[in-house]
C-alpha cells in the first residue's frame, strides 16, 4: 500500500484505515484504460482490495485486456452512491495474470453474489479464459464529504 492517501483540496479524504475499510465493501468499480486512437475506454468492474492492491476480474478478450496490453497505465474509481459522497481514485499500473485465474476470481465473486461466485467463475471459465487485472497503485487520491465539507441539500 502507498504511504500516502492524497485528498483533493476542496474535500477531506481517508485516513489509512478508513480507505481499507471503504475498498473493503463491495462496490462497482470504474476501470479506465488507453484506446489505440486515445481516447479513453471506462466500464464497471467488480474488484477486491487485497494487499494493497486491486484485483480485477474479466476475461482475455475485452477491450480493456487489450488497452492495457497496449499500455498498462489505468485508472481505477471507487466511489459510493448516495451523499454524502465518498470515493477513491487510484491511478497505477495494470498486469494481467491468467494463472489460475479462475480460481483467483472466485473471491471477487463471493464478494457480490456471495456462495454462487464459484460456480459463476466456473461458468465463465467455461466460456473465455479468464484474466486478472492486477493494479499496483502509483497514487491514491480519496475523497469524503461526510468529513464536513460543504454538502448540497437534500
Amino acid at each position: 500500500m502507498m504511504e500516502e492517501v492524497k485528498r483533493y483540496p476542496q474535500v477531506p479524504g481517508f485516513s489509512k484505515a478508513e480507505l481499507a475499510a471503504f475498498l473493503a465493501q463491495p462496490l462497482l468499480a470504474r476501470l479506465s484504460t488507453h484506446n489505440a486512437d486515445g481516447t479513453i475506454h471506462t466500464i464497471p468492474i467488480w474488484y477486491e482490495y487485497r494487499d494493497g492492491k486491486l484485483l480485477l476480474s474479466t476475461q482475455t478478450i475485452t477491450q480493456k485486456v487489450k488497452n492495457i496490453q497496449r499500455n498498462p497505465q489505468v485508472t481505477v474509481l471507487i466511489d459510493s452512491n448516495t451523499m454524502p459522497y465518498a470515493g477513491v481514485m487510484v491511478m497505477g499500473t495494470a498486469v494481467l495474470d491468467t494463472q489460475n485465474a479462475a480460481h483467483k476470481r472466485i473471491t471477487i465473486f463471493e464478494r457480490y453474489i456471495g456462495q454462487h461466485g464459484d460456480a459463476y467463475a466456473q461458468q465463465l471459465a467455461a466460456k473465455w479464459e479468464p484474466v486478472i487485472i492486477e493494479v499496483t497503485p502509483n497514487r491514491i487520491i480519496s475523497f469524503d464529504y461526510s468529513k464536513g465539507s460543504l454538502v448540497p441539500a437534500g
